[in-house]
């Protein structure tokens, strides 16, 4: 049995993970969904001072606040952000890191500095015009899929998307990593890459190059980057064999 914290993407709360945290309790497994501040359940804690310092220590304290251990943390998409931070702080409690679709960023590193330019303008006139000058509703599906695959969504599960979504606070999207922490071999570092980052690892990447090296292991995903949404069983599964074949 493994304990697995799940920390979703942007604009998503635990709600995106109940499919695929079902499925791994059925495997024997702990699942414990997290909702970050201003976001899910939690959107009424949304304020503009809600950044990536505010995720760091919610991830952190989720894991300390319950006296969790062996802890598999899995971060998708903007989730990355804040545990390649967290998961220096949780010391002997974290036995390993699983970045879904994504990747650990670097220090001073902030999302936007990885969307292409013309995205994240865009991204700053939806803010400006639909968010108050502080927050980023789900973008219209059209710009969505400029930056990540919407891939495996059909209609009822983009329209899940939209119904849920709440905004998401957009400081943390500009506020830059700090002291991300290293992580030391006897955690076990993992990838579970979609369709997209896949080609890009397999492309070899220059940004990317060290995820195709020991100590990470890589898994793949045959669908967008939504996998909780679009395959929950077959994600569950995934996970699964990650714990399963040790590091």
């Amino acid at each position: 049995m493994a304990t697995f914290v799940l920390v979703p993407g942007a604009w998503l709360g635990a709600w995106a993970w109940e499919d695929t945290a079902q499925a791994l309790r059925e495997r024997g497994h702990r699942a414990l969904p997290v909702t970050l501040t201003g976001l899910g359940e939690r959107s009424a804690l949304a304020t503009p001072e809600v950044g990536l310092d505010t995720h760091i220590d919610d991830i952190t304290a989720f894991v300390v606040e319950q006296d969790l251990r062996e802890v598999t943390l899995v971060a998708h998409s903007y989730a990355s952000v804040p545990v390649t931070a967290a998961a220096g702080r949780l010391g002997t409690r974290l036995e390993r890191v699983v970045y879904l679709d994504s990747a650990p960023f670097s220090e001073g590193m902030c999302l936007l500095d990885v969307m292409p330019e013309d995205v994240v303008n865009r991204l700053r006139r939806q803010v400006a015009e639909h968010g108050d000058g502080w927050r980023l509703p789900l973008p219209p599906v059209g710009l969505l899929g400029m930056f990540s695959s919407l891939e495996g969504l059909d209609e009822d599960r983009l329209d899940l998307m939209r119904t849920r979504a709440t905004p998401q606070p957009f400081r943390t999207f500009q506020q830059g990593l700090t002291r991300p922490g290293e992580l030391g071999p006897e955690v076990d570092h993992v990838v579970v890459a979609c369709n997209d980052a896949q080609a890009l690892l397999d492309a070899g990447m220059p940004a990317l190059a060290f995820l195709n090296h020991s100590p990470w292991r890589r898994f793949h995903l045959p669908t967008g980057h939504w996998p909780m949404l679009s395959m929950p069983a077959e994600l569950a599964q995934t996970l699964d064999t990650v714990v399963s074949s040790g590091h």
